[in-house]
């Protein structure tokens, strides 16, 4: 007789060393959200105040770096190229991290994620194929919906105050891990024109130092920074975008702990740098990218001209339909079933959520439009106008839902016993049945005392009012 068939759980409730990590990560994610957030704001108003326009323009364009090492860079292309290469060396962590350590080491946890994410993008790629198509217009953006802004997303999430269960948080966030990697390989592949071989050589020999460094447990940030500088400039000067420099050393950090370590090396970094990319990097680069020409009319073009109409399309129907098509599909044909606690309706508000794109976006806007400034301004626009729409969309379907996450987040939390750990988590653990059993009778002790006190007042009470009773009517026999 074979043995009945138990079915697995999407986005179920995570392991307890899982949603610790999980919720550090997003503490700092959603910190460097909201200085993305205003980061953005501030370029607009920057860029869109007449007495100011005419110096975002000049700082933005402002030259400086070495010319004799082909470093001599406008101040928003040291952004876009220098700064973000730590928001990607981040991203290169998170991804060694999760195929090493989380979601993404079991093949069968894997599918789910990574289907969503490659649906994700496929879909609004398509999305905006078909747009451009119909409207006969240019095809060279099709990447620049694909993107999801995890930091973003979450500065979303903080404004608007949802408690948002873990488990769709980690779901976000390891959407946009996989997000981040797929995107990584379309500009690697897609967005390089020319190669310089020996750049290209002298990249990859200073990786292969990095790596070997990293095997020997060679220890100073006085030897990685400077290594990690000259492999970035090579990149560069390569003719594949710099940024990949970035994702390849993250990837090569170990991250899983040996014998004795309380965290592995990767961690320990990522924990460093971490702020640096959502504090700094990646605000900076917002504040020199996002800046672009606003008015009612700008805004109204962007529904007419196709290449615009296909970036907010793609953000918000193709994200939204692609990852949870997915997910559905995943769950569908793997057998798999929803956690009992969430409904479909939360996946579709966190896929529409996945419509926020932002900082891949306006990189991938600006290597796709090279060389029409007009044209690579207006696709700006359009990905801060979808990114918007999307953003009050989720708002709106994750509010209809917040007092049910808030009674799940508020579950997850709860810890009676004091132990510092969950009570959900512990739910296999004798020790905590017995503390959580003292603890009761301890209450339980306490409410005999107060019951016993209690019923000690009553009958006095009722002894005072029967002898007042008895003595009142005696006198009136007398008086009678």
């Amino acid at each position: 007789m074979s043995a009945p068939h138990t079915s697995r759980k999407v986005l179920g409730r995570l392991s307890l060393p899982e949603r610790t990590f999980v919720a550090d990560a997003l503490r700092t994610e959603t910190v460097g959200g909201v200085l993305l957030l205003v980061a953005a704001v501030a370029a607009l108003v920057w860029a869109n105040v007449p007495a100011l326009s005419d110096s975002y323009d000049s700082v933005s364009h402002y030259h400086i770096g070495p010319a004799a090492l082909g470093l001599d860079l406008s101040v928003a292309h040291w952004a876009a190229d220098g700064l973000l290469a730590i928001f990607f060396f981040v991203a290169g962590i998170e991804l060694k991290r999760e195929l090493v350590a989380g979601d993404l080491r079991d093949p069968k946890a894997a599918v789910l994620p990574v289907v969503a994410a490659l649906c994700g993008m496929a879909v609004p790629a398509l999305v905006y194929v078909l747009t451009n198509v119909v409207g006969d217009g240019s095809l060279d953006g099709w990447a620049v919906p694909t993107a999801t802004d995890i930091a973003f997303a979450l500065a979303v999430l903080a404004v608007i105050g949802t408690s948002l269960p873990s488990a769709l948080r980690a779901f976000l966030l390891t959407l946009a891990v996989v997000d981040d990697l797929f995107a990584i390989l379309i500009i690697a592949i897609f967005f390089t024109d020319t190669l310089n071989f020996a750049a290209l050589g002298g990249a990859v020999a200073g990786l292969a130092v990095f790596w070997l460094l990293l095997r020997k447990n060679v220890r100073g940030w006085y030897v990685y920074v400077p290594l990690a500088l000259v492999i970035w400039a090579l990149m560069y000067n390569s003719g594949i975008h710099a940024t990949i420099a970035g994702v390849a050393m993250g990837l090569m950090l170990r991250c899983h702990p040996h014998e004795g370590e309380q965290h592995s090396p990767g961690e320990h970094i990522e924990h460093l740098v971490r702020p640096l990319s959502a504090g700094l990097a990646v605000p900076l680069f917002a504040l020199f990218s996002a800046g672009v020409a606003v008015s009612g009319g700008a805004l109204g073009e962007v529904f007419t001209r196709p290449e615009t109409l296909g970036v907010v399309l793609g953000l918000v129907v193709g994200k939204a339909v692609g990852i949870f098509g997915g997910t559905w599909l995943t769950a569908r044909f793997t057998k798999a079933s929803l956690s009992d606690e969430l409904a479909w309706a939360d996946v579709f508000a966190v896929a529409t959520l996945a419509g926020i794109g932002f900082t891949v976006s306006l990189l991938i806007d600006e290597l796709a439009f090279e060389g029409d400034a007009t044209l690579t301004d207006e696709v700006k626009a359009a990905v801060l106008l979808g990114s918007l729409i999307a953003a009050t969309l989720a708002t709106v379907l994750l509010k209809i839902r917040n007092s049910r996450y808030r009674r799940m987040t508020e579950d997850e939390e709860r810890d009676e016993d004091l132990s510092g750990v969950p009570d959900i988590y512990e739910q296999d653990d004798p020790e905590y049945h017995l503390r959580m059993a003292a603890i009761h009778e301890r209450k339980a002790a306490e409410h005999r005392r107060i019951a016993e006190e209690k019923a000690a007042e009553r009958a006095a009470e009722l002894a005072r009012l029967a002898e007042v009773a008895g003595g009142a009517g005696e006198e009136n026999n007398r008086r009678a």
